[in-house]
């Protein structure tokens, strides 16, 4: 049975990516998997290779509702940290994943030995994630899959555990009108009132200027089309009695 979530964490574990020797390539992988099964990017950051951070950060996102992907840092090499860190929150040990072991003494032969082992040497009572690209795989415990860093890698194992694991999210719709003129300060009792009365639908606000130098107001409702349809009724009536002009953006 696939089970019913809002969408996921993703916490991307590269120091080579904070000291731009690198460019993050998971971020925009990962929010367009994610919106093609209607689920949402909940949460994204990107931590360095530093044991205590790590530790801090996978305690936090164990600790939260959503699942949660985590790229980087499962190798065997020795600045990768990230199964023994998970070990550490989770409170188990490590051990060499059985099935994880036969599955590289399949794909390496004579040479699964030693160092390339410890590549299966995983948190004791976790599951394995398959990888298509290599075979060797990364491996879930708790609410979180842990995926190598390499994008080309992370990117179909993901998906894997997307459309395997988890329903697809329910059909959303936004609606989104520019108020010419506007500021958002002028709006906050507005908006307060909407958010109250329609808790199941997201409200966001874009205030901008214009190359005139004028202000205007993007304001955006999304979330179930019924829901969205009941709370524009109300953000329309709102508009029209604070004279508020409102123009459509498709």
């Amino acid at each position: 049975m696939k089970l019913k979530v809002r969408g996921f964490g993703l916490i991307i574990i590269s120091s080579e990516v904070l000291c731009a020797r690198r460019q993050d390539a998971h971020f925009a992988t990962f929010q367009r998997m994610l919106m093609n099964h209607r689920l949402k990017l909940v949460y994204s950051m990107i931590l360095p290779d530093e044991p205590v951070v790590i530790d801090a950060q996978l305690a936090w996102a164990m600790a939260r509702p959503e699942p949660f992907f985590c790229c980087g840092g499962i190798g065997n090499t020795p600045d990768d940290y990230t199964r023994q860190c998970v070990a550490r929150v989770a409170g188990v040990g490590l051990e060499l994943h059985p099935e994880g072991v036969r599955i590289l003494k399949e794909r390496f032969g004579d040479r699964a030995t030693g160092d390339r082992l410890k590549m299966v040497e995983f948190p004791i009572g976790c599951e394995l994630v398959p990888n298509p690209y290599n075979r060797v795989p990364g491996f879930s415990i708790r609410n979180g899959y842990f995926l190598p860093g390499f994008p080309e890698m992370a990117a179909p194992m993901s998906r894997w555990v997307v459309e395997n694991l988890y329903e697809i999210g329910d059909e959303e719709t936004r609606w989104t009108v520019m108020l010419p003129g506007a500021r958002e300060a002028d709006l906050t009792n507005l908006m307060e009132r909407i958010v109250a009365a329609h808790p199941d639908v997201s409200l966001s606000s874009l205030p901008m200027f214009t190359t005139a130098g004028t202000t205007q107001v993007e304001l955006s409702l999304s979330g179930r089309p019924d829901l969205v349809k009941e709370a524009v009724v109300d953000m329309q009536r709102e508009l029209e009695s604070a004279r508020i002009r409102s123009e459509p953006i498709t």
